[in-house]
């Protein structure tokens, strides 16, 4: 089984449940682990075997700031249904951290997993 960790992507995004969080958008950093069957890509070195991580970062931080949920537990759901969209992913673990949300903290994060 191959693991892909994906860190820190940076996305703005409307979250939360306060007018002021409604009205601007926030910094959401994304992280994704996804488990695959990396087999044939470690073997034949070929980029058409292996599954196309930018693709996938972009899919989620496209999931993110297209946004207007209120919570961090309905955007993770929609980022992971996103992700695990690609049949070719065994597993994946979405983590999404919104820095701003307390100010005695770095952040509050939130994470969501899925698997076939």
């Amino acid at each position: 089984m191959a693991i892909i960790h994906i860190r820190d992507l940076n996305a703005r995004a409307i979250i939360g449940i306060h007018p002021w969080e409604r009205a601007n958008k926030q910094d959401v950093l994304i992280n994704i682990t996804i488990e695959y069957d990396g087999t044939k890509a470690s073997q034949s070195d070929r980029v058409k075997d292996a599954l196309d991580y930018a693709a996938l970062a972009n899919k989620a931080v496209k999931i993110v700031e297209r946004s207007r949920c209120y919570l961090l537990e309905k955007l993770a759901s929609q980022v992971l249904k996103g992700i695990m969209a690609d049949k070719r992913i065994n597993r994946a673990v979405v983590r999404l951290d919104k820095p701003q949300a307390l100010p005695q903290a770095k952040s509050v994060s939130y994470e969501l997993s899925a698997q076939r």
